[in-house]
C-alpha cells in the first residue's frame, strides 16, 4: 500500500496564491499606477524635476497606502477569526456533546457512515486543543495555527509596490529626459508580472503576460492623453 501511494504521489500548485499572488499584484499595482501617473505628468509637458518628484511621491504615497490598507485589512480579518474561535471554544466547553454531534453530521453529509462518522469525530476531538482546531477547520475553514500576520502583510505590500513603482522611475533617476526608456522598462515589467501570475492560474505565461501588458498600457495611455488635455488648458 505504501509503495502504491508513493508511486502515485503527486503535487498541486498553491491555488490560494500564497505569497506569490499579493507580491506580484502589489508590484503590478505599483508599476501601473506610478507609470500612469508619470505619463500623465509628462503628457502635461512637465519638466524632468517635476516628473522625478511625481514619481517619488507616487512611489512613497502608494507604498504607504498599500501597507496601511493591507495591515488594516489583515488585522481586521484576524480579529474576526479570533472572535469566532473564541465563540467555538466556549461552545466546546459548554456543549461538548452537541458540538460532537455537529462535527459527526458534517462527516455524514460528506458520505461517511453515521457510526464511523461519530467514531472519527470522537477520536479527533478527544483533546480540547485538537477539538478546537478540527472544528475551526471543518466549520470555519481556517487553521488557528496559520493566521496571517498584519505586519508581514504590510511589509510585503510596501516592498512589492515600491519595487514596481521604482521600475518606470529608474530611467529618470539615472538622467533620462524622455518617457521612452521608462516606457520600455514598464512594458517589460508588465509582461513579466503577468507571466509570473500564470504560476497561480491555468493560463499560459504568454497569455497572462500579454493581457497585463495591454491593460497596463491602456491605463498609461489614457492618463497620458488626459495629462495632455489638462496640460493644454492649464498652460
Amino acid at each position: 500500500m505504501a509503495a502504491t501511494a508513493e508511486a502515485y504521489a503527486h503535487t498541486h500548485r498553491d491555488v490560494s496564491g500564497g505569497w506569490l499572488r499579493p507580491a506580484v499584484f502589489g508590484a503590478m499595482d505599483g508599476l501601473v499606477s506610478n507609470f500612469a501617473l508619470m505619463a500623465g505628468v509628462v503628457g502635461g509637458n512637465a519638466g524632468h524635476s517635476a516628473v522625478v518628484l511625481t514619481g517619488l511621491a507616487g512611489l512613497f504615497a502608494g507604498a504607504c497606502s498599500m501597507a496601511a490598507g493591507e495591515y488594516t485589512s489583515v488585522a481586521s480579518q484576524r480579529e474576526v477569526v479570533q472572535a469566532e474561535l473564541e465563540i467555538e471554544r466556549l461552545e466546546l466547553r459548554r456543549h461538548p456533546n452537541e458540538e460532537l454531534a455537529e462535527l459527526a453530521q458534517l462527516y455524514v453529509e460528506r458520505g461517511v457512515e453515521p457510526k464511523l462518522a461519530f467514531e472519527v469525530a470522537q477520536q479527533l476531538t478527544a483533546d480540547p486543543d485538537r477539538a478546537l482546531e478540527v472544528h475551526a477547520r471543518e466549520e470555519l475553514g481556517i487553521d488557528p495555527e496559520d493566521l496571517p500576520s498584519p505586519l508581514v502583510a504590510a511589509g510585503a505590500s510596501f516592498a512589492a509596490f515600491a519595487l514596481g513603482a521604482l521600475l518606470p522611475l529608474l530611467p529618470y533617476l539615472l538622467g533620462a529626459t524622455s518617457l521612452l526608456p521608462a516606457l520600455g522598462l514598464a512594458l517589460v515589467g508588465l509582461f513579466g508580472c503577468g507571466a509570473v501570475v500564470s504560476r497561480v492560474t491555468a493560463r499560459s505565461w504568454w497569455f497572462s503576460g500579454l493581457r497585463q501588458l495591454l491593460l497596463g498600457s491602456a491605463a498609461a495611455g489614457v492618463t497620458f492623453l488626459l495629462g495632455q488635455l489638462i496640460g493644454a488648458h492649464v498652460g
